[in-house]
Parts: C-alpha cells; structure tokens; sequence
C-alpha cells in the first residue's frame, strides 16, 4: 500500500480518513510519535490520555497511536469506549492531553482522530496540527517505526472513567426536582448509547432520576445500520419525531456518532433550533451566574455568525455580554477562553462550558434542557417559544466555480437593499427596517455567505422577521450565487 499523505484527511481541526488506505495503524502510529513530540513533549505532560468510538477499527488504532506516544517515554492511559465530551472530561479531569478515535457521523468506511492538550484545550491546524502532520509525514517516509534510541518505553494502562463522568455531569445540573418527564433518545447506534444510560439512567450506579428514557437504537454498531448519525440532516431525525409523538414523550433527544452534538425534539415533534437551545441554556447560566454573586455584566456568552439574531438580544435583555466570533469550534473554543465565557453556543448544536473546561458536550446542554422543561409545567414547545424569534432558512450549501465573483454581486445586491456588512465571517449582511417593514415591504433580515475552506461551495443562511421576508431574500440571492437571477 503506497504511503497515504496525509495532507489530503488531517483537516484543519482534527483527523478523518478513510480506512484502511489513508488511516491505518502505521498512521497511527506515527501521529502518535508526532504528537507526543510536537504537543506532550514541549508541554512537560507525563502521558496522554486515548478514547475511541464504537467503529470496528477503533481499537486497533487508539492502540497504535498509544504505542507511538509510549516510544517516547510517554505513559499512555486508555479509556477505551467513550464520547467525545468524555474523552475532553479525561484530558481535563486527568490534567493530561487527549486523543479521541472517531469520525463523528462519518461513514462505515472512516476513522479519524481528535487532538486535544491538557485540559481539553484545543489542537487544530494554526494550534500545532499541521506541526504533527508533517512530522508524521517525514515519520512515514523514511519508514521509521521507532522512537529514539535509548528512550524507555512508556506504560499503557487502563482505565474506566464512565462512572465519574456521568457523577461530574451530575453535579453540573441538579436533576433529582425534576417532574417525571418522558424523554425518547437517538443515539443513532453511536456512543449515545453508552452515555445516556450512565448519565440519565442508573448505568453508573448513580441514583434514579424522575426521567423515563425511551431508547432508540442503542446498539454500538459502527456501519450505522438505522440512518446516518449526523442530526443535522433533518431525515436522521424522522424516526426520532415519530417516536415522540408515538410515546406521548416530553422531549426527544438525538445525538451524533460521538456524542459531542445534542438535537432536541419538542413534544409535537418538532426541532428546536439550537439557536433557541443557546438561548434557554445561556440564560440559565446568567442567572446562576448572577446567583452566585457575579454582576450580569461581567458574565459572558459566546455565539457565532450565523447564530439566531435572537440570540445576543436575550443575552442583552440579561444584562450579559455577548461575543460574536467565526464559526468553528477551535474560534469558539479560544473566544471562550480569551473571554472566561460561562457558556458558548453554535447552530451545528454544539455546546461549550466554562464548567467544562470550556470543552462542547451535548450530553450537559440535554441535561440543562431536561432540568428546564423539568423546573415548570408547561410542554418545551412553550418553554422554547420565547427563545424563537424569528424565521431561519437553515444552512443552504451552492456549488459555485468563483466563489468571491459571486459573494461580491451578492454585496451589490444587499447594498441596494440599504444593508450593512461585516466581514468576520464571510460576508453578513444586516437590513434592519426602523419601524415595522420598510418602503420595500420587508421588514428585519440578515445573511451571511460563507466559503467552505475545503470543497468549492458557498453556504448560505438567511434569518428574517417573518417567513415572506426570509423567504424573498433565501430566493434571491439563491439565484445570484447560482447563476439564475
């Protein structure tokens, strides 16, 4: 088999090959070299802490990578199946950096790796993962298979931290006052399927909480026989909603593969955006904050671009602040930090604690909406109303061959429709009529277009006061970054 490049699936925020011709063990191996070289090494860590998902060829992998980091001299603690917030719990709790093999909603056919350093803190391409791919790289090239000569092989060990992750999140959100709610989960055959159990059931050995869970396809099977563990595709979500209405449940929750996104369903089985899921949880986090004696102005939230313009108003009607930053969890990840944000929100649904060593864990967003909707008696869909605003089009991807050729007559366009711009992401484009609807008969609407940094695609999202407008302004640009207007 020819050496991979590894250029073409270390992305700019983690690993994601195809298995085995682009990730296999000897690519394991030698990302584990590199890292140990370019991240555990210079920071004075004493070992490394690997997690994997449920995908048949994790095992084998994570073991790779551990016997590359142990080549250094490096002890390697292996936790084995876990969620991704889990393995960020370990790197945190443990204080050590962290790997975790998976590929997220990714096919079958893929594997990939997650980087972190101590404390969860982030490893992506402008934080040292280009540095690890191209030591590995020259690892691969000259065949080397072995870490320098006269250094002591570290130990790999063991260890099951499920218990104490599922304890921590616990002690994050009280849920034992809850009313009984019944509450259906997907876990898409994914490591849902592990955690859940463990954190809202009494897998853990943790007392019972007043939560009848309705499982949907908990069985770890990496070739995803059910659907595609991706919620963001709004057919993975169909069997969920059937199934909450069906079962006359509370909620229903749908996680990705490795468990790091959480999708809620309300009790007609419709979405919640994870706009208005940032908003509610934001809240809550103020007011705890505000609680424990902190001013609501010294407190923090941090959302992206395209989040509800919802959003920073609730955090404003608070008398928080809010931080707009680009979309992307290692932008977030760092505003987070930068800002001592209690809480960070994304609309791909996911979410970031302070708590948590400012690290996403969908299974602490559910637990907060769980508690929310369990603290009042009305059903979520009334809960959420007040989080949701105003009518999104969703993220709507165009393929494009000159992708600054159509952004810019989409700037002349919104610039004859009296908008204003800002370039922090791609292009938004904000129309704020001062009074109701304008001369145009539109009334509030922002855009943003953005350019995917890896396929040639633009990616459209368009938020309005009403759907007439959104829909009027979706269409029209639609038919200029396609050619069609």
């Amino acid at each position: 088999m020819p050496t991979p490049h590894l250029a073409d699936f270390v992305k700019a925020y983690d690993v994601r090959g195809l298995v085995p011709e682009q990730l296999n063990v000897d690519v394991a191996w030698a990302l584990g070299s590199a890292f140990a070289q370019a991240v555990v090494l210079p920071e004075g860590a004493t070992g490394v802490v690997i997690g994997h998902d449920m995908r048949p060829s994790s095992p084998e992998l994570s073991r790779a990578f551990a016997s590359g980091v142990t080549a250094h001299g490096l002890d390697a603690t292996l936790i084995g199946l876990c969620s991704t917030d889990g393995l960020y719990y370990a790197s945190g709790a443990l204080d050590l950096p962290g790997a975790m093999f998976t590929a997220s909603h990714n096919p079958a056919q893929y594997n990939g790796i997650k980087l972190c350093r101590a404390g969860a803190r982030p490893v992506g391409q402008d934080s040292g993962l280009a540095t690890v791919r191209d030591l590995a790289q020259g690892l691969l090239d000259t065949g080397t298979s072995a870490g320098p000569s006269g250094t002591r092989q570290g130990e790999v060990v063991e260890r099951d931290l499920l218990a104490d992750y599922a304890e921590f999140l616990r002690g994050l959100v009280d849920l034992s006052g809850s009313r009984p709610l019944k509450v259906v989960v997907d876990a898409g055959n994914g490591m849902g399927g592990h955690t859940v159990p463990a954190v809202l059931g009494t897998g853990a050995g943790l007392p019972e909480l007043p939560l009848e869970v309705v499982p949907l396809y908990f069985e770890l099977d990496g070739t995803f026989p059910n659907h595609e563990a991706n919620p963001l595709e709004p057919e993975n979500l169909r069997d969920l909603q059937a199934a909450v209405v069906e079962h006359g449940a509370d909620i229903g929750l749908a996680f990705d593969g490795d468990a790091d996104r959480c999708f809620v369903i309300d009790e007609r089985g419709e979405p919640v955006s994870p706009s208005a899921v940032t908003a509610l949880v934001a809240t809550r986090e103020v007011a705890r904050e505000v609680a424990a004696g902190t001013k609501a102005s010294d407190v923090a939230i941090v959302y992206n671009v395209i989040s509800s313009a919802a959003v920073p108003e609730i955090i404003a009607e608070q008398g928080a602040r809010g931080v707009r930053t680009r979309v992307g969890h290692s932008f977030i990840k760092a505003e987070m930090a930068r800002e001592d944000a209690v809480f960070g929100g994304e609309h791909s649904a996911h979410y970031y604690f302070r708590d948590f060593w400012f690290a996403d864990t969908g299974m602490l967003a559910a637990m907060h909406v769980l508690a929310a909707l369990g603290e009042q008696g009305e059903p979520l869909s009334r809960l959420t109303a007040a989080y949701s605003r105003y009518a999104a089009s969703g993220e709507i991807n165009s393929t494009v061959t000159d992708a600054a050729a159509a952004t810019a007559t989409v700037r002349e366009w919104a610039a004859a429709q009296n908008a204003e711009f800002d370039e922090l992401d791609g292009l938004t484009a904000t129309h704020a009529a001062a009074e109701g609807a304008d001369a145009t008969g539109d009334r509030m609407w922002w855009l943003n277009l953005r350019a995917s940094n890896t396929e040639p695609l633009l990616r459209l999202n368009v938020e309005a006061a009403d759907v007439a407008t959104m829909e009027r302004v979706r269409d029209d640009v639609l038919a200029l970054v396609r050619g069609e207007g």
